[in-house]
């Protein structure tokens, strides 16, 4: 590599023997590459990240445009020799056009030396000043903000600067985040209405310009006064920030490349002394080996010591010679100009008061070429590491790719390119790279990520539209409480009983266990799509209870069939389970669940009122369900079973907790239904005759809010779930908070959002519109707090969802949104009956436990944690402690039934 067109010219010798170390042969570059790359995984990794040196800092740049943005943006360019602000018009219709008009302002070596306060004051004033000229003070605009140093971003718009390069040096600004300080300094300017968006690199903005031309572009390249590189990373690889899902730019900042000593050996004195009179001694050691700002430099330490050792010009030497900076990277180019480099080299030398002879000329000529080869080596060889980090990524044996470059060296020298490319493909030959010159590149770069983060800011505003639907304040809160209490009166009282839409149910439950309990009880379990039978064995005294079970699927034609095949299918059932337990003939008495609203006379007594969770089974709505089951018993003339209770899931749940813990009042469901009981004052129930004791009420408050009473807080998203149902204008409570429902509500949801065009690239999918496809399931699973976003993608292409990472926040957000509402909700009503417990006893503080089942508060990963924290803001004075029910209503069941056999006998021997 690296053939040289001057061996034969007299002069060239000495140069190549004196530049030997210059010379970086095939191997030493494919070796470079391999250090770059275990450098890049060093700054990747959160562990090793502070001890890299290639800081490889995230951007939150996650997109390149996608062709749909538009409007007006403004754009600032800080961080090379002249300063720039841009006007942006980016328009979409069909074809992709931008339109910009630019200002330079100088950037005085007092501004960018003094304090930090003063330069933004300056950007501001120059910002104004554009403002003015260009008459667009009127106009809120966005702005995109580059800046070419290396800064730590957590988010699109904050930067913290971690070291300035080049010839800054403004003090106080290390360590601060600039955007903030440009915010502050634009305050000054009370017309100025500018909202900074996004913080840019200058290489970064080079990618985005010409990424908004080829898809294909992935990696942005500066080889200006200053010297970085960019490129899109995968989520998954980068540790310093949250999430997989997705790509984001990554800004390598590989001018600091050796730094840590990685480069030593390919250093030379000329290297070593340069950086010594450098502003950053030992810093961005990679970059005074490549840039702008240093080419120029390099070659005069060189000709310098040449003349000493009296190589050149006859051992003569100039003053000008003597002085740092004298020659320039555009000297340097000048030089190796193809036809005319010659005479150049000579007038340059002459205006620095020397007196070459021709073969001076051709020597110097020779210096600049090996300098600015030895450049374009050494970032061919750090960007062949990229590229090939990039196809390993994608997996891919070949990889087709466009890198944007930007920079006044790679634009002015005359070979640089070229040499650059070449270098780059024998390195690489496995990736196709097409190499593209980005036009105003950095300054319309931030105007594109500032209308690609627009673009993004409006989706995410009308997201948040949508989102806030869904927040209950704290005042809305009270406010349900308090209708939930005075629903709770309405259903107790006789006069209003026949209106109330909480039904307040009398279960004739009026003990709890006491632990005398004892015997073997059949229980059967029914509320859901499954049935269950068991066979439960209390010991007295102990408290201690066995239970063997079986579950038995019912069918939805059964379900929805008639109310006699549904209770034939239950006794088969319960058929298959004595003969595979061996009890055929025994005579059990029998607790039987049965969840769903029943008017209840006795204990043994319960006639549905109405069918919930898709039961339609014909003829059994006003029907004694006792009565049903004995008949088809009766029907099957195989057994005889004792049925001495049919009991609620809701108490089922209280009775096994209160078997543990005698302070167990209330019983809570929150699984496909939503429903309550507790122990309330025989007193305060009109419906049933005797002032004594207490009995378990079945709120079945699910239908709370028939009448209208939540008008207020039900979206349309409710409303459609609502019409959609088997039973439309019902049970409305438990619309907005049982299991049965949410996955339905955030369907509706992700519906809207799609057809707004802010989900799944505005595309709904043939599942997406199926009723009940996203199950409540999901939503756990979702918005667990172990899954990574990139699970969260896979559950939504279970689905038939092809999400972006963007589109898996958005729907992680969703489901967050709509199950802490039902968490909410719940606590207001749970509040609400511990709040009229504590009173009705004339207590200033009480104590109480809840029983909780149901799928919803087991496996859902916050549900349970914000129910409690709301019943602790609504119910202050009540102590509250939650009790999970390990199966809760089949034990339940029996329990009941023991407790109903315990008060019988004792009635018996009165």
């Amino acid at each position: 590599m690296n053939t040289y067109y001057y061996h034969c010219i007299k002069g060239s010798f000495p140069v190549d023997r004196f530049l030997y170390h210059m010379r970086l042969s095939d191997e030493t570059l494919l070796d470079i590459m391999a250090r770059f790359q275990a450098e890049m995984q060093k700054g990747l990794g959160k562990d090793t990240n502070p001890t890299a040196s290639v800081k490889m800092l995230p951007t939150f740049v996650r997109a390149i445009p996608d062709g749909s943005e538009n409007g007006e943006f403004l754009s600032l360019d800080l961080g090379g020799s002249k300063f720039r602000v841009l006007k942006v018009q980016v328009s979409e219709e069909g074809k992709r056009n931008v339109q910009m008009e630019s200002q330079f302002y100088p950037t005085p070596n007092e501004i960018i030396r003094g304090n930090g306060t003063e330069l933004f004051e300056y950007v501001a004033d120059c910002l104004a000043d554009f403002m003015k000229t260009k008459e667009l003070m009127q106009k809120k605009l966005p702005l995109g903000l580059t800046f070419s140093f290396p800064c730590k971003q957590t988010k699109l718009d904050e930067g913290i600067l971690l070291s300035w390069t080049k010839k800054f040096k403004a003090r106080g600004v290390q360590g601060t985040d600039v955007v903030r300080s440009l915010t502050n300094a634009m305050k000054r300017h009370q017309d100025l209405d500018v909202d900074i968006l996004a913080l840019v690199n200058d290489t970064v903005g080079t990618m985005m310009t010409c990424a908004y031309d080829d898809p294909y572009c992935e990696v942005g390249v500066i080889i200006g006064t200053g010297t970085n590189a960019c490129y899109m990373e995968d989520m998954s690889n980068i540790d310093l920030v949250e999430g997989d899902e997705g790509r984001m730019c990554v800004s390598t900042e590989w001018g600091a490349f050796g730094d840590d000593g990685a480069l030593e050996d390919i250093r030379t004195e000329f290297d070593r002394e340069l950086d010594l009179g450098s502003l950053n001694p030992g810093k961005q050691l990679f970059e005074k080996m490549i840039s702008g700002l240093y080419l120029g430099e390099l070659v005069r330490l060189i000709l310098l010591k040449m003349a000493k050792t009296g190589l050149l010009f006859g051992g003569e030497k100039s003053s000008a010679l003597h002085i740092k900076g004298k020659i320039e990277t555009r000297h340097v180019a000048a030089m190796e100009r193809y036809k005319e480099g010659l005479a150049n080299t000579r007038e340059i030398l002459t205006d620095l008061g020397l007196d070459p002879s021709d073969a001076d000329c051709i020597a110097v000529q020779h210096v600049c070429t090996i300098v600015s080869f030895r450049s374009a080596n050494l970032c061919a060889a750090a960007l062949a590491a990229i590229l090939t980090r990039l196809r390993e990524n994608k997996k891919l044996v070949r990889l087709r790719t466009t890198v944007g470059m930007d920079g006044t060296l790679y634009k002015i020298h005359p070979q640089y390119p070229k040499r650059l490319h070449k270098v780059v493909r024998k390195l690489v030959p496995n990736c196709d790279v097409r190499f593209l010159l980005s036009e105003s590149g950095s300054t319309k770069g931030a105007a594109m990520v500032t209308a690609v983060a627009s673009r993004v800011q409006a989706q995410r505003k009308q997201i948040d539209k949508v989102l806030a639907l869904f927040r209950l304040t704290q005042e809305q809160l009270v406010g349900i409480r308090n209708k939930m209490q005075v629903e709770f009166e309405y259903g107790l009282k006789k006069d209003t009983h026949p209106l109330a839409t909480v039904k307040m149910l009398p279960t004739y439950v009026c003990g709890m266990p006491d632990g005398t309990e004892k015997g073997k009880f059949l229980a059967l379990d029914l509320g859901g799509t499954n049935f269950r039978v068991l066979l439960v064995k209390i010991r007295s005294g102990r408290r201690s209870v066995r239970m063997y079970n079986k579950i038995f699927a019912i069918p939805l034609e059964i379900m929805q069939g008639t109310g006699e095949e549904l209770f034939d299918h239950i006794v088969q059932c319960i058929a298959d389970f004595l003969d595979y337990m061996g009890l055929k003939g025994a005579q059990l008495p029998l607790g039987f669940t049965f969840s769903f609203p029943c008017r209840q006379t006795s204990i043994d007594k319960g006639t549905l009122i109405e069918w919930t969770k898709g039961f339609k089974a014909t003829d059994c709505e006003g029907e004694d369900v006792v009565d049903m089951l004995r008949e088809a018993i009766k029907r099957r003339n195989e057994f005889d079973l004792d049925i001495v209770a049919v009991v609620n899931d809701t108490v089922g749940t209280m009775m096994t907790c209160g078997y543990e813990d005698r302070n167990c009042e209330v019983g809570l469901i929150a699984g496909t239904g939503s429903n309550m009981c507790y122990m309330e004052e025989m007193r305060n129930i009109e419906l049933v005759e005797g002032d004594e004791g207490k009995m378990c009420i079945n709120t079945e408050w699910g239908g709370f809010g028939d009448n209208g009473c939540l008008d207020d807080i039900q979206t349309q998203y409710d409303k459609e779930v609502d019409e959609g149902s088997l039973n439309p204008g019902k049970q409305r409570y438990e619309k907005m908070t049982s299991g049965m429902y949410l996955g339905e509500i955030v369907r509706q949801i992700l519906i809207d959002l799609t057809k707004q065009g802010l989900l799944f690239r505005g595309q709904i999918s043939e599942r997406l519109r199926t009723r009940g496809i996203f199950e409540t399931k999901f939503l756990s699973q979702i918005e667990s707090d172990r899954l990574a976003l990139l699970q969260v993608r896979r559950i939504l292409q279970q689905l038939g969802l092809d999400s972006t990472c963007e589109d898996s926040i958005v729907v992680k957000e969703v489901c967050g949104a709509v199950s802490r509402r039902a968490a909410q909700l719940y606590g207001a009503g749970l509040a609400a009956i511990v709040e009229k417990r504590r009173e009705d006893q004339g207590l200033e503080h009480m104590r109480i436990t809840v029983g909780v089942d149901g799928t919803l508060y087991k496996l859902h990963p916050h549900f349970s944690r914000i129910l409690r924290e709301t019943v602790k803001e609504l119910a202050p004075q009540c102590d509250v402690m939650f009790m999970l029910s390990e199966d809760g209503s089949g034990k339940g069941a029996a329990l009941i039934t023991a407790v109903a056999k315990r008060l019988q006998q004792a009635q018996r021997e009165h």
